[in-house]
């Protein structure tokens, strides 16, 4: 049986948090298929006029949907030996996709730009994950990273 420590828990509530987000983004597209009369089971609007601004709320939920799997592996794995540094990364990644998901949702697609400052977080996640996978394989090849404030139990 696997035993994690204590503070995985951050990692875990961290990936409860995607619900909330999923949840906020899911709304937005309900909201605007309402405001812009799309009926299910469209996709997409080709209204000259409003189509354009519909079609940038459900792309920031699409975009966020393909993503997330990825995002919760990383996280998940990376928290096994790093949970705090994991659900910073973690948190701050949440917090990019609302700034994205709002840009895009202007309706000028360029503004979704805002919320890029996600990637340096699924990049810290993916070397999270590679230090745990490299830690479990007992492979000392690489210098260990200093844990200081992230140190886990």
């Amino acid at each position: 049986m696997a035993v994690f420590s204590k503070e995985y828990g951050y990692v875990v509530l961290t990936g409860a948090a995607t619900f909330f987000l999923m949840g906020h983004l899911s709304f937005s597209v309900v909201k605007a298929r309402i405001k812009y009369n799309v009926q299910y089971p469209r996709m997409y609007s080709d209204d000259p006029e409003t189509g354009h601004v519909f079609n940038c709320i459900q792309r920031a939920h699409q975009n966020t949907n393909e993503i997330l799997p990825l995002f919760l592996f990383f996280l998940c794995a990376g928290g096994i030996h790093h949970p705090r540094l994991a659900s910073s990364l973690g948190m701050v990644w949440i917090i990019s996709r609302v700034v994205y998901a709002h840009g895009y949702s202007s309706g000028v697609p360029d503004k979704r730009k805002r919320g890029n400052f996600g990637i340096v977080a699924l990049l810290g996640l993916l070397c999270c994950t590679v230090d745990t996978g490299r830690t479990m394989l007992g492979c000392n090849c690489l210098p260990k990273w200093p844990r200081g404030f992230f140190k886990t139990a």
